[in-house]
């Protein structure tokens, strides 16, 4: 590799002439398998535009995620990052990322692992360190995801967040990830909107998101069947729910779950059916929220209003809190197999959850 200075300027970091990723593909003979839902994206005008979206990379330290045949690995190597981790499941990608590797001696290097248990807290040198009210670490997450893996991975991430643990034990670390559109606007959707969901609120209230722009489903190969969208994660210094995130995340999923019909009714859920419709009047009283909004129009405050008054209640009652209306549901099943009362407006109710 070369280091090239204009008079006055910094040195910038540029790779060796490499073999095209089109090149890399044949070469390796890798091949796209649908049953990980993976995507390679050629263009490197492309990779170039989702790796300014992370901001300025120079001398930052970088985590991609699932690499693949390193199309945004170059893009990322090529805006003059200090180190580079790769994190890549597939073991036929590795000879490539290797090649690259080389390239750049020093900068780079590869984990033939899984992201969803890689220990991220160990990653990157100690003195990265920031405290979480101050601006966010050096530190960068980019990847382009494969679909099956992008939301339990968020939703990790999202977790680790709350908890300031995981790769935002560095402070409040920066994300820039790729989902399939529709994800992506849920993601970034506003209260009253069609896509306003779980994702949204767990998401919003940790971090400012922004959907950056959609890549055509046809600059990938092999061409998914959607567009895809890629969106930038900057965590808040302060969450806009001060709760748990497992309780925080229990309300929104009791609220969601019947998302055509009276907020009210996903509510209900979250209280055995003893006493159940007294303790789910006394909690939207107490949130002051209107039982008739659908979920999708409830605002961050209102989830917040939700979430305070759960907790003030499990508080109180902590059997609450582990109480869990799919088993009761199941138990009211069996039972009315097994010849009891059971009422079938239940299981009618199983196959809606």
């Amino acid at each position: 590799f070369s280091l090239m200075a204009a008079p006055g300027k910094v040195a910038a970091f540029r790779l060796p002439p490499l073999p095209t990723i089109g090149e890399i593909i044949k070469l390796f003979r890798l091949k796209a398998l649908k049953q990980l839902s993976q995507n390679f994206l050629l263009d490197l005008r492309l990779t170039d535009k989702i790796v300014k979206q992370a901001g300025d990379l120079k001398n930052a330290y970088v985590c991609e995620v699932g690499p693949g045949p390193g199309g945004i690995t170059r893009s990322i190597l090529s805006a003059g990052v200090e180190q580079l981790l790769l994190i890549e499941k597939d073991a036929r990608f590795i000879p490539g990322l290797q090649m690259l590797s080389e390239a750049a001696p020093g900068k780079v290097c590869i984990v033939h692992g899984d992201i969803l248990t890689y220990k991220m807290e160990k990653a990157f040198p100690k003195h990265l360190k920031k405290n979480w009210e101050d601006e966010p670490p050096h530190i960068h997450i980019i990847g382009n995801l494969p679909f099956s893996v992008s939301t339990p991975l968020i939703i990790k991430w999202l977790e680790n967040v709350s908890k300031r643990d995981g790769p935002f034990t560095y402070g409040r670390t920066q994300m820039t990830l790729t989902f399939q559109k529709e994800v992506g606007e849920r993601l970034t959707a506003n209260p009253g909107s069609s896509q306003r969901s779980r994702l949204s609120i767990m998401a919003q209230h940790l971090c400012a998101v922004e959907n950056c722009f959609i890549i055509p489903g046809q600059a990938f190969v092999p061409k998914p069947e959607v567009d895809v969208a890629v969106v930038h994660f900057t965590p808040l210094v302060q969450p806009k729910i001060q709760q748990p995130f497992e309780l925080v995340e229990k309300v929104v999923q009791s609220v969601f779950q019947f998302r055509r019909k009276y907020c009210f009714r996903g509510i209900e859920t979250l209280f055995p059916a003893n006493g159940r419709l007294k303790r789910t009047e006394q909690l939207m009283m107490t949130a002051d929220v209107d039982p008739t909004l659908r979920p999708f129009q409830l605002s961050m405050s209102q989830f917040r209003n939700l979430c305070n008054a759960y907790r003030k209640m499990c508080d109180e009652d902590p059997s609450l809190f582990v109480f869990n209306y799919r088993e009761e549901l199941r138990q009211k099943k069996t039972g009315s197999l097994r010849g009891s009362t059971g009422q079938p407006e239940q299981t009618e109710e199983e196959k809606h959850l």
